[in-house]
């Protein structure tokens, strides 16, 4: 019970599902012994509704053609990044945040922060998605049709990677769910939490939620319910196991 009690306090968003996996890591117990303790001890998660991401997608810019179709399914690392921007309100006006996800690790894998809502926030975070996961030609990038996404610079950063450019269709939010699942999960468990009376004070603790929990703690129902850090390290050491017998 303490630590569950423990454990709600820390991360008062998470609900049923998120503590029972993370209580069973150290305590053998059953989902219906977690909802009992819940119960007892009047641990009920603390969320609100997220409000919608931004896009401006009034333009006459080329459009990528959508090479996702609503399967966001992906066995490999690297292999498929999904990205969108999202803002904060803070003391200081609005805070924006560009995002780069992939698809397999559940992992936001890049990010950068801005106070102007342009293609140079997106180049950043794609910039440090390439720099920290390496990925091999023939990557898709998968986006809404923003203004942004449809840059020169942005595409010119797409091809000097050798990242190949997909969007969703006109109108579709579906077609990019997974990107904006983040961004809900981010406002639900973390920014809707606070009252930021600085951009800093924002970014400082968004920055601590992707890289102290949404990455390394957080378990996702997609990957077993292991954290995007774990379920990376299985692949990897799989990888390495197999690259080692195959020798």
């Amino acid at each position: 019970m303490c630590d569950l009690i423990d454990l709600h306090q820390k991360y008062p968003a998470m609900g049923l599902d998120m503590l029972h996996q993370m209580v069973r890591r150290d305590h053998r117990c059953g989902r219906e012994r977690v909802r009992r303790l819940m119960k007892q001890g009047n641990i009920q998660s603390v969320r609100k509704k997220a409000y919608k991401t931004t896009t401006n997608a009034n333009h006459n810019r080329l459009i990528a053609p959508n090479l996702l179709k609503r399967n966001f399914a992906c066995s490999t690392p690297n292999r498929i990044w999904v990205g969108d921007i999202t803002y904060v309100p803070t003391g200081e006006g609005w805070l924006y945040i560009a995002i780069v996800k992939d698809l397999c690790l559940k992992k936001v894998v890049g990010y950068a922060f801005g106070d102007r809502i342009d293609a140079d926030l997106c180049v950043r975070a794609l910039n440090m998605a390439v720099a920290h996961q390496r990925p091999e030609k023939g990557c898709i990038f998968h986006s809404d049709r923003g203004v942004q996404y449809a840059s020169a610079a942005f595409t010119c950063a797409l091809k000097k990677h050798n990242i190949t450019q997909s969007m969703s269709r006109k109108g579709d939010p579906y077609d990019n769910a997974v990107a904006e699942n983040f961004f809900s999960c981010l406002k639900c468990e973390c920014t809707h939490l606070h009252c930021f009376h600085s951009r800093q004070h924002a970014q400082n603790v968004i920055f601590q939620y992707i890289e102290c929990f949404y990455n390394t703690i957080r378990p996702h129902s997609g990957i077993a319910w292991l954290s995007p850090i774990a379920f990376e390290s299985s692949i990897l050491y799989a990888l390495s196991d197999t690259l080692r017998i195959s020798a």
